[in-house]
């Protein structure tokens, strides 16, 4: 696992606002869960991610990500703009700070959908953010859930799942995650994440 080339100081100690990581293979409905605290955290924000990938049916640039040429990433990542950074299966991706850390000063958690690489960063940076990995309840049903996606051809899916392998193994692993869910009923799922981050609220 790659990491930020620096070592950057963290962030202020986000109080009562947290910034709430959610990390997970491919697949394992990560976009879904955060959708659903975006709706029952009162104003929480969703942490716009850049990413050099290519856009998917149905999204749109600055909704879900900001689309950015490489040669763009490399700029921002120069001037120190990214709180964290990963590549994913050939891209790049990265979660400007300043957004983040505004929202935090503003009294607004942050949902922030990232991989295991900048989950590593965001723990070393943000020690008192609340870092949860989402697992899929089998393997055969990530693979079935990216094989119904039919977004990618069956080279991608096989580099996805080899991904995923790995990514589970360094998130129990590496101590980044104090929290992991099973996702496999969403409304249960999202109960789960909201009673951890209120346990986590309350002993800050």
């Amino acid at each position: 696992m790659s990491s930020s080339p620096t070592e950057a100081p963290s962030l202020v100690k986000t109080g009562r606002a947290k910034l709430v990581v959610i990390s997970g293979p491919s697949g394992t409905g990560k976009t879904s869960i955060c959708n659903a605290l975006l709706e029952r955290l009162p104003d929480a924000v969703w942490s716009v991610s850049a990413t050099t990938r290519p856009l998917r049916g149905g999204e749109a640039c600055d909704e879900s990500y900001r689309f950015v040429s490489p040669e763009e990433f490399e700029r921002m990542e120069a001037s120190g703009a990214f709180l964290e950074t990963a590549d994913y299966v050939g891209h790049r991706y990265g979660t400007p700070e300043e957004p983040v850390r505004q929202a935090l000063a503003r009294g607004q958690d942050v949902i922030m959908e990232i991989e295991v690489q900048g989950g590593a960063q965001v723990a070393r940076r943000v020690p008192d953010s609340i870092r949860i990995y989402v697992l899929p309840p089998t393997m055969e049903s990530l693979r079935a859930r990216l094989e119904g996606r039919a977004t990618e051809s069956q080279e991608q899916l096989q580099k996805r799942l080899a991904v995923a392998d790995g990514e589970m193994g360094f998130a129990r692993d590496s101590g980044c995650y104090p929290h992991f869910v099973v996702n496999d009923e969403l409304e249960a799922t999202v109960e789960e994440i909201l009673a951890l981050i209120e346990q986590e609220r309350v002993q800050t």
